[in-house]
């Protein structure tokens, strides 16, 4: 007997386009759309030109020039407005930004100190007024004011989701995933990735990589994340520029953390999955993969999403030979299709001999087992099977090196990250 998959439209229509042969079906879970993390520090630089003000004050002597941006009086700002600064001989020590009213808006400045983002969009239509102070190195001070007005609603929009939920706890292979609708041109994503901040605790730098269709970018480190760390994560696009008309649609954020460390590791040549826990190997079970017609995917996975009960369901596809069958314990590995799933009808296969369309198949009782110690975002390695994983079917960014993965991002990656 054989397992099953299905085939439907995704949630939305951003993903990469792969090849549909596995046994499941290929919906997406739903994006997270917390709401947004006030106060979330960036830390990558800043896309601002700059052009004086017409307004700055000095005091004492020796005094830092200090130039800032958006220009005085300028309209129709984007919404995703920074306070950009240019500074010599001192450095920034305070911003201060206020609406019409009045209101202070909170934020912080770039790790650079090249321009001072707002914790959150601004308001449409709305004038502003900045006012920035550097401190030279004897103590004087030099201030430069600024005001500008935000444009009104875009009439074209980036659609944007973030798979990261606040308050979750995932694997240490769960990568920062940000989709894009439509996907964006290699011009705009430098500008788009500035505004795409990570924060980890503790520190593990990473960086961006965009699929070749710009409508995915995946955020990861060089290795996996260390058990216990907190990812802090803010997609500031709203109002943001991305191209062609199109501005973001909103900010996402999501503050999340890494449980410990659970690596399934899947041999062909043995039929067996090992499962190892904070390095320690803690069982091993019998499979059965893809039979040579329908393989399995060899490949650095990641678990995307856990159902305990659903069904698979191919008539949509195959009319004619197309069945429905309801699964226990799947848990997705790709996009095509392919789970980790309970197969009570093909216990007299594992360890033995493939009969999957793609799945890897085990027992009732070692999927169960699986479920139970699981999190979306632990990894999970097939080796030795006819097929190779294809980048962006599923979490992919573990599945490429360190040196691949950085070359995907549109900004310079330090040469020492790695």
């Amino acid at each position: 007997m054989v397992d099953f998959r299905r085939c439907v439209a995704t949630l939305l229509a951003l993903a990469v386009t792969v090849p549909l042969a596995a046994c499941g079906d290929d919906r997406k879970p739903a994006l997270a759309d917390p709401a947004l993390a006030a106060g979330a520090a960036p830390s990558a630089s800043a896309a601002s030109g700059a052009s004086p003000v017409t307004e700055s004050t000095t005091t004492g002597a020796g005094p830092a020039t200090l130039s800032v941006t958006p220009a005085a009086g300028k309209k129709n700002v984007p919404v995703s407005a920074e306070i950009g600064v240019k500074v010599s001989n001192g450095e920034v020590t305070s911003v201060k930004l206020t609406d019409s009213r009045g209101k202070a808006v909170s934020g912080k400045l770039r790790a650079d100190g090249s321009a001072w983002v707002p914790a959150k969009t601004l308001k449409t239509k709305e004038k502003y007024a900045a006012e920035v102070t550097a401190t030279a190195a004897d103590g004087s001070t030099t201030t430069a004011r600024t005001t500008f007005t935000t444009m009104g609603a875009p009439g074209r929009r980036t659609g944007t989701g973030l798979y990261l939920f606040d308050d979750h706890t995932y694997g240490v292979a769960m990568p920062v995933v940000v989709e894009f609708n439509p996907g964006i041109r290699k011009a705009d994503r430098a500008a788009v990735q500035k505004r795409m901040f990570v924060e980890t605790s503790p520190a593990q730098p990473g960086t961006w990589s965009w699929t070749s269709s710009g409508t995915q970018a995946y955020y990861r480190a060089p290795q996996f994340w260390q058990p216990g760390t907190v990812l802090t994560v803010r997609i500031a696009v709203g109002g943001l520029p991305t191209g062609k008309g199109y501005h973001g649609d909103r900010d996402r954020s999501a503050t999340a953390k890494i449980g410990r460390r659970l690596e399934m590791k899947v041999d062909n040549a043995s039929k067996k999955m090992t499962v190892v826990k904070n390095g320690k190997v803690v069982k091993t079970m019998p499979v059965s993969l893809g039979k040579k017609s329908t393989p399995s995917s060899s490949g650095t996975m990641v678990i995307i999403e856990k159902m305990a009960h659903t069904v698979f369901d191919t008539t949509d596809t195959d009319p004619v030979n197309g069945y429905k069958t309801p699964i226990d314990y799947a848990q997705r590995l790709t996009w095509s299709g392919q789970y980790i799933h309970s197969a009570p009808w093909s216990t007299y296969a594992q360890g033995h001999r493939n009969v999957s369309h793609g799945c890897v198949n085990v027992s009732p009782s070692n999927a169960r087992w699986l479920f139970d110690r699981t999190l979306v975002g632990d990894p999970v390695t097939v080796k030795g099977t006819e097929d190779k994983l294809d980048y962006g079917n599923g979490w992919t960014p573990w599945d490429v090196s360190w040196e691949k993965f950085a070359a995907g991002s549109a900004l310079p990656v330090p040469a020492d990250l790695g």
